[in-house]
C-alpha cells in the first residue's frame, strides 16, 4: 500500500433516512496511485461529485473505508467560487494563510502563484472583473495555495465555453506535469477522460468501467 495515496473500499454513501434514502455510492473500490492522473467519468448523478467529497473529506461514507494518505488537499470546483469583495490576489492570499495556519508561507505566496497560471497582470481585479477563464484560473491558484498532493477538480470548466474551457484543461494538464500532484478530475466528456491516465467510469453510483490510457 506504499504506492498509494488514497483509497476507497467498499464505500458506500445514503443521502437521507428510511424509504426517502438516495444511495450516492455503491460499494465503490478505488486506488489513487502518487503524481497519477484519474478521470471520474459519468453523467449527473452518477455519483462523481459525491466520491470527490469522500476523498477530499467533505463527506463521511456510511459504510466502507477510506484511507488518503495527505492532508494536503486542494479542491476546485466547477464554479470559481471566488470572495466577491477580495481582488484576485487577496482570494489566494487567504487560502495561503489558512494553509499555513495563519503564518505567511513564501512557497504559497499569491504572486508566484497566480503568476504559474499568468494572470500577473490581474492581481488587484475583482472576481466581477474578471472573465470566466480568468476567475477559474484565480481558483486553481487557490487551490494550489494549499501546496496539493492531492488536487480533486469538479468539472471545472463545466461552466465555460469550449476554447475557454480547454485552455484551463491545458493549464491543469501543465500544472500536473510540472507540480506532480495526484489529480482526480470529474466529468461527463470521454474526451476528457481519455487525457488523463486513467478513467473510472460511474453509474448508479458504482464503478461500471475503469480504462488505462494507451
Amino acid at each position: 500500500m506504499s504506492d498509494v495515496l488514497a483509497s476507497c473500499r467498499g464505500v458506500r454513501v445514503l443521502h437521507g433516512r428510511g424509504d426517502a434514502a438516495v444511495t450516492a455510492l455503491d460499494g465503490v473500490d478505488l486506488e489513487l496511485e502518487p503524481h497519477g492522473s484519474v478521470a471520474l467519468l459519468g453523467h449527473s448523478g452518477s455519483g462523481k461529485t459525491t466520491l470527490l467529497h469522500v476523498l477530499g473529506g467533505l463527506v463521511r461514507p456510511t459504510s466502507g473505508t477510506v484511507d488518503v494518505r495527505t492532508e494536503r488537499i486542494g479542491y476546485v470546483f466547477q464554479g470559481a467560487n471566488l470572495l466577491p469583495h477580495f481582488s484576485a490576489f487577496e482570494n489566494v492570499a487567504f487560502a495561503a494563510r489558512v494553509a499555513a495556519n495563519g503564518e505567511a508561507d513564501p512557497a504559497l505566496a499569491p504572486e508566484p502563484l497566480l503568476t504559474l497560471v499568468g494572470l500577473e497582470r490581474k492581481l488587484d481585479h475583482l472576481p466581477a472583473e474578471l472573465s470566466g477563464g480568468e476567475a477559474q484560473r484565480v481558483a486553481i491558484a487557490r487551490a494550489l495555495a494549499q501546496a496539493p498532493e492531492l488536487l480533486l477538480c469538479d468539472e471545472p470548466t463545466g461552466h465555460l465555453d469550449s476554447d475557454t474551457g480547454e485552455r484551463v484543461l491545458e493549464l491543469i494538464e501543465a500544472l500536473h506535469r510540472e507540480l506532480r500532484f495526484t489529480l482526480v478530475l470529474a466529468t461527463h466528456d470521454p474526451d476528457v477522460a481519455a487525457r488523463l491516465d486513467r478513467s473510472v467510469e460511474l453509474e448508479d453510483g458504482r464503478v461500471a468501467a475503469t480504462e488505462v490510457a494507451a
